[in-house]
Formats: structure tokens, C-alpha cells, sequence
């Protein structure tokens, strides 16, 4: 059979006249629009009403499942175009062998595309997300990014779910463990990040990937942290503080979007008009395609919106161009075309918007673009790669307390305890979303220190306690086989062998929290305690009065109340990744002064959530003093136990007051913020500096702060260094109660410091 991609001469004249023009070009962009047009209208043409809808069809393969639900006869429908893309199949020869049946099998030979839950990594894995967000680095951010294109290219994938971009504020919510955090500023910059990372300078180059911008719109604000929950907010909240980090996705010039499993304003995202094309395509002018999330298309009956039927013709004429494993499309729209529910043009606009992200991706050049066997040998899990997934977890670990400098951690002499259910452990090194990675390739804690300090330190190993006793609640952790695990000791005996390791320790290294699946989807929590069974570890060590120091494995904002009164230090690693025990253990022993500070808000207690920087006032905000008939709790502080932007450093850094260029201004004026940073250490050390800026009096309620600005800069022992800041008035803007974007004339105050609840402030007037 001869192939379609060596027989159209208009392809041909696309393909050529792309070749001449330089990339970035605006001319040259125009040319390539305008034969990317004219190449998929000839296609279509040719197309029939079944193939149209074929390509709207995206399946799983069953390789890689990441729902309930999975589809039949996937082969039979790839000859039959009746299937736009797979997800979940990754591999050269797998690949090669299901694009070929496309290619070779199919009427028109029309490309797949093949997307997977890229979040992280693919095979070499960095640190969750969230975990990432805390290195407050764009730089190792997107690089992190960029290693995991190269990655997934080598093994056949041109589409990676991610970034997630959800604005979190509830540590109940399994799911914050895949974003980064509460703040839509930083979330929008490290969205744009990823992007630009993932697809690269140009998404035909044979390692650039789509991005999947996710999950729009709203997600991460589900009622009670509950996955798939309920989701309801005023315009005014969507616009300041969750949809930023979407749009700075979509501005980084980001391939497609994925809908959201909740309601926006009571209607499913996946067939939210207003949504998908009034905001996403009118308003931010979004040019390629959106795809729902698993089924989320068929669970709109579930929200009462309809019979399959029904819910695939409001999808679709919402502005859905790809179903996700549902088939709603693939099964109702013909008939609903015939009765006159769809027209022909809405069908067309899905199928050009998928297509034209295949062209983009130059699959209609080179439908096997990324397949190479050498490729996928050598650019796969590399040294190179580990050690930037290394750099990034020693970047992305907080420093929560430190007491009398007990860290870091003297590198010969002495007896340590290392003890705790995730010291000797590999599969939880990797946290949530590794669909590809092999967690027998990764570090445990306990390996990593004995590289670092070899027979110089002599250590002693106990489990001490299991990750949980409850059973119940581990059936609920095993939805993958031998996630979590029990002992065959009783907890006692366990115990009792973690203390006579400490009893016998100079110091105790406690590492323990949540495993791979506490966190992640479907994986909310009421309870965000370290797990009791943990806690019973770390009291009975408590009792023994040596210094204990806990590495702290968490896929969210933990309470750790107790935590932090009982233990000298607490060293927040997150899911550090494949090279986890390596950074922890440069961390621990000083190889690396730790640099991260919170991205979200750690409570006190579950009863604060949601908890998070960027509060509104209210009408009786709390003050110290009498504490009735004000805006507080009766049984703790209103304060949460680290704030947005904590951590701390081996180091110490002192902040002069804040010097302003000027302290009145007007109109399109420029302000210079200054700071002086000094060392006050020992160590050489990074410091976060944060920007926040307040708006006292507005024609709305502001938030009492909001970061806009950082600096990560490096300071030796004794070491100050000036830091300026650039405010113009578009750092000033917001959305007021008519939903325009602008800025009020007025007072505003000017905050710089290590953290959202620690800066020096000075006060500006500006005048428009």
C-alpha cells in the first residue's frame, strides 16, 4: 500500500515552505498557518462523518491505566479511524507497531498521537511537583521539564499530561501534591516554565512533546479536599486567584488543555461553554486543542446533565475536540448529528483542532518522528539525567526547624539511628504520578548516607514502625499491588527495635510520612498527621531524650504540631525522586545547604483549612488582645506553623529596611524597591527574596498581600549583596468587581523579606 505522506504534492508544498522560513518569524509563522490550513482542508475533504469523529476518539491502551475504565478493541479501531490518538503506550516498538497499523491500515494513514501522564519525569524521576515548586528556580524547573521531553520522546510519545497547574489550598485535597501550591503568581510562572520546557523551541523537533495544560478550570478548589468534588467560587475569585497560572500556560503558547472532572458555576467543565470557548478561546485567544479528563465526559450524567447522548452533543458544542476513554463522541454523534443536536461545522471545528496539533507536532512530515531504538538506549535514565534530578531535590528540600544547629550532621564519628518505615525503602522515593519509573532503580535514604559518609559514621538501621496498622485504611493504599506493606512483627517489636537503635545512637535520623499513595488522585486525607502508627515510633524515640532529627516524606502541607515541639530538626524532602537518599543524605551532611521555602501554607490543625497567605481581611480581623467577638479561634492561633515562602538555612540572613527610589509617583512611573541581604553565618548559603506588595484601600476587598517578585541569590559567609526589585503599575493590577483588569491610584505597601509573614515593608503613594 502506498503511503499517504509520499503521495500529496500539497503536503509536499507545506512541508517545503516551512523549511525556508525561519522559526519564530512572524512571516513566517503567517505562511506556515496558511499552508497548515490548506493542507488540513484537503485532508478533510477527503474525510468521512465516521473518520471526522474517529479522530476525537482518545483511548487507553491498557499499558498504563489511570482509571476505572478501559477500551476494547483498540487495534480493530486504529484500521478502522476510528481512533485520534492513545494514551498509556510508550516504547519504540510498541509505538511503531500501533502508529504503523494507522499509517498503513487506515483509509487516509492518518497519524496517531500518543500522550502519557508525563508529570515528574518519565523514566528519570524529579520531585513532585510540588516539591519542585519549592526550589522557587525556574531554571531547574523547566529543565526538569525538558529532560522528561527528551525522555518521553525517546520512547515514542509526542503528548505528556502536564503541566498541572491547579491552585491548591487544602492539604486535604490529594492532588496539591501535582501542583504548585496556593499563589497564582508563582504558579503562572512555573506553568510557563514547564511549557516552554516540554515543547521546546519548535514541537517538530523530534524530542519536543505537547504540553496538557491541566486540569481547566478551578480543580483544585474542591469542597471539603475532596477528589472530584464540587467546586463553586465567585467570577471575581476565579479571575484573582485560580485561573493566572492557566492563562500564563496558554500564553507560553502552550498545545492543548484538558477539562476538569468538577462544575464551574454549576456546569461540568467538560461542557462548560463559557469555559472552553467564551474564556479559553475568545478571552485568551487559545489556539489549539482540549481534551476531557478520563471519562469525564460521561460522568456529566452523573452531575444530572444527561444520557450519554446528550452530555457528548453539549461537549462538543462547548468547545470539546477529544473524548477520553468515554467513546461518547465516537458512539452518539452521528446519530446526534442526524437528529440535528450537533451540525457538521461543530464536528469539523473538533477534527481541524486535532489535527492541527498533529501537524504541529510534524507527524504528517514524519509519523514516526521520535522513533529511534538508539535514542531510546541512550537518552534514557542517563547519569547526566540523574544528576539534574539529584540537584533539583537538594533544591527543592525545606529546612522546617533546625534547633542549636544540630544539622548538618558531622560526616565521621559518632553513631547514628537511622530509623523508620521509608529508610530503607525505594518504592516510595518516587511519590505520585510515575507511570513509567522503576522504583527498584532509586536511592533509599539509608543508601544515600552510606555513600556519603561510607564507614566513617557508624550507623544503625531500624524499620521501627509500618508506613500504617490500619488495614482498612492500606486496602485503600493498594490500588497498585505491594504498594504498602505490613510487617510480620507486631508494632511493638518494631518499636522496640527502634529504640534500642537510638539507645545505642549518638543521634536519631526518624524518616518517615506519607507513602507513594497517600497523596496524589483520588488520595485526599481528613486526617494530615504523620500516620499514627509512625507517631508511636517517634514518641518512644522522644522519651529517650537524644537528638532526633526527622527526614519527612510528604506529598502535602502535613500537622506537624507535635512534630516540630518534639524534634530538633525537621528536613521537609517531599518525594524527592529517583535520586532521593543521594540528595538527602549531601543534605543532611552539608554537601548542600538547604535553600527551599513552602509554596503552600502548613496548619496547625486539620480544623484551619483552608489556610493560606493571600487572605482577605474581614470586618473584625484579630489583634492581640481580647480575643471575643473577633475573627479567630477560641483553641489555637490563627497563625498557621510555617507560613508561604518558610525555610530555613544553615545559614543566617539579616534584611535591611526597604529603600525606595522614590515615594511618590504617577502614572507609568517606575519604582525601585532595594534591599541589602547579609550573611550572617557561617555557611555559604541561597536565600529566597520575596516581593509581596499590598493594596490597603481599593474599590474591592483586597487580599492582604500578594507576592509579586522573587530573587534566589547566593551569599558566602559574611557576605551582603543589594537586591532591587522593579514595580510598575502592572504589578499593581487586579480584578475589580466588573472583572477589569487595572490598577487603583492610591497607597500601597511595598514588603520584602525571607517569607510571606516575615518582611520589612515601606509605603508608597502612586497616582494615576
Amino acid at each position: 500500500m502506498k503511503s499517504f505522506f509520499t503521495n500529496k504534492p500539497l503536503f509536499k508544498i507545506a512541508a517545503a515552505a516551512i523549511l525556508v522560513l525561519p522559526f519564530g518569524n512572524t512571516m513566517a509563522q503567517t505562511q506556515s498557518n496558511v499552508n497548515m490550513n490548506a493542507f488540513i482542508s484537503g485532508l478533510m475533504k477527503k474525510m468521512t462523518v465516521d473518520e471526522k469523529i474517529g479522530q476525537l476518539n482518545l483511548v487507553t491502551s491498557g499499558m498504563a491505566i489511570t482509571g476505572s475504565v478501559t477500551n476494547n478493541g483498540v487495534d480493530n479501531g486504529i484500521a478502522k479511524g476510528q481512533i485520534g490518538g492513545i494514551f498509556g503506550l510508550y516504547g519504540v516498538e510498541n509505538v511503531r507497531k500501533a502508529q504503523e497499523l494507522a499509517v498503513k491500515n487506515s483509509r487516509l494513514h492518518i497519524p496517531l498521537i500518543f500522550g502519557l501522564d508525563v508529570i515528574h519525569g518519565h523514566r528519570t524521576i524529579f520531585p513532585i511537583p510540588l516539591g519542585m515548586s519549592t526550589t522557587w528556580d525556574l531554571d531547574i524547573i523547566q529543565k526538569s521539564a525538558r529532560i522528561a521531553a527528551k525522555e518521553a520522546t525517546a520512547e515514542g510519545l509526542n503528548w505528556v499530561f502536564s503541566p498541572m497547574v491547579d491552585i491548591a489550598r487544602d492539604a486535604r485535597w490529594g492532588r496539591i501534591s501535582e501542583g504548585s501550591g496556593e499563589d497564582p503568581w508563582l504558579g503562572g510562572k512555573i506553568a510557563g516554565a514547564m511549557v516552554k520546557g516540554y515543547q521546546g523551541t519548535s514541537l517538530k523537533n523530534a524530542d519536543a512533546v505537547m504540553a496538557c495544560v491541566k486540569h481547566f478550570a478551578l480543580y483544585g478548589g474542591a469542597e471539603a479536599g475532596r477528589e472530584y468534588n464540587t467546586v463553586d467560587m465567585s467570577r471575581l475569585q476565579m479571575y484573582q486567584d485560580y485561573l493566572p497560572p492557566y492563562r500564563a500556560a496558554v500564553d507560553a503558547g502552550a498545545g492543548s488543555i484538558m477539562s476538569s472532572f468538577n462544575t464551574v458555576d454549576g456546569i461540568p467543565s467538560t461542557g462548560n461553554k463559557w469555559l472552553l470557548t467564551d474564556l479559553l478561546r475568545k478571552q485568551w485567544g487559545f489556539k489549539g486543542f482540549v481534551v476531557s479528563d478520563y471519562t469525564s465526559l460521561s460522568e456529566m450524567s452523573n452531575h444530572g446533565l444527561g444520557d450519554l447522548s446528550q452530555v457528548s452533543a453539549l461537549a462538543l458544542k462547548a468547545g470539546l475536540d477529544m473524548d477520553m476513554v468515554a467513546e461518547g463522541f465516537l458512539s452518539t454523534l452521528k446519530k446526534s448529528l442526524q437528529q440535528g443536536k450537533v451540525t457538521q461545522a461543530e464536528i469539523d471545528l473538533a477534527c481541524r483542532r486535532v489535527l492541527e496539533a498533529k501537524y504541529k507536532l510534524g507527524l504528517f512530515d514524519n509519523p514516526y518522528k521520535s522513533l529511534n531504538a538508539e535514542n531510546e538506549k541512550k537518552d534514557v535514565f542517563t547519569e547526566e539525567n540523574r544528576k539534574a534530578a539529584r540537584l533539583a531535590a537538594e533544591h527543592s528540600f525545606v529546612l522546617l526547624k533546625n534547633a542549636n544547629q544540630i544539622l548538618p550532621l558531622k560526616k565521621s564519628g559518632g553513631t547514628i539511628a537511622v530509623v523508620g518505615p521509608l529508610a530503607d525503602n525505594k518504592r516510595d522515593m518516587l511519590g505520585t504520578w510515575v507511570i513509567a519509573g522503576e522504583w527498584e532503580k532509586s536511592v533509599s535514604v539509608l543508601e544515600g548516607i552510606k555513600h556519603v559518609v561510607g564507614d566513617n559514621v557508624k550507623l544503625i538501621y531500624a524499620k521501627g514502625a509500618n508506613i500504617t496498622d490500619d488495614t482498612e485504611f492500606m486496602k485503600r493504599l493498594n490500588f497498585g499491588p505491594g504498594m504498602v506493606s505490613l510487617d510480620s512483627r507486631s508494632p511493638e517489636d518494631m518499636i522496640e527495635e527502634a529504640v534500642k537503635a537510638a539507645k545505642k545512637a549518638d543521634i536519631v535520623v526518624a524518616v518517615v510520612g506519607e507513602s507513594q499513595s497517600m497523596s496524589g488522585e483520588s488520595s485526599s486525607r481528613s486526617d494530615i498527621d504523620v500516620p499514627e502508627s509512625q507517631k508511636k515510633m517517634l514518641k518512644a524515640l522522644a522519651k529517650l531524650g537524644k537528638p532526633m532529627v526527622i527526614v519527612l516524606f510528604n506529598g502535602r502541607p502535613l500537622t506537624l504540631t507535635w512534630e516540630n515541639e518534639n524534634a530538633a530538626a525537621i528536613l521537609d524532602v517531599w518525594a524527592p525522586g529517583t535520586e532521593a537518599g543521594n540528595a538527602i543524605a549531601e543534605v543532611l551532611f552539608g554537601n548542600y545547604n538547604p535553600s527551599g521555602k513552602l509554596t503552600a501554607t502548613f496548619p496547625r490543625t486539620v480544623g484551619q483549612i483552608p489556610i493560606y497567605y493571600n487572605h482577605k481581611n474581614t470586618g473584625r480581623p484579630y489583634t492581640d488582645g481580647p480575643t471575643k467577638f473577633k475573627s479567630n479561634y477560641l483553641d489555637i492561633s490563627n497563625d498557621p506553623l510555617f507560613p508561604f515562602g518558610y525555610g530555613l538555612s544553615y545559614t543566617s540572613f539579616g534584611y535591611s529596611d526597604v529603600k525606595l527610589s522614590k515615594t511618590n509617583l504617577k502614572g507609568a512611573e517606575t519604582l525601585t524597591a532595594t534591599v541589602t541581604v547579609t550573611n550572617k553565618g557561617t555557611y555559604a548559603g541561597e536565600e529566597v527574596v520575596q516581593l509581596y506588595i499590598s493594596d490597603p484601600v481599593a474599590s474591592i476587598s483586597r487580599s492582604v498581600k500578594e507576592l509579586k517578585g522573587f530573587q534566589k541569590i547566593n551569599l558566602q559567609a559574611g557576605e551582603a549583596k543589594e537586591v532591587s526589585f522593579t514595580i510598575t503599575p502592572e504589578l499593581l493590577k487586579f480584578y475589580n468587581s466588573q472583572l477589569k483588569y487595572d490598577w487603583e491610584p492610591g497607597e500601597f505597601i511595598i514588603q520584602i523579606g525571607t517569607n510571606s509573614a516575615d518582611t520589612h515593608n515601606a509605603k508608597v503613594k502612586w497616582l494615576k
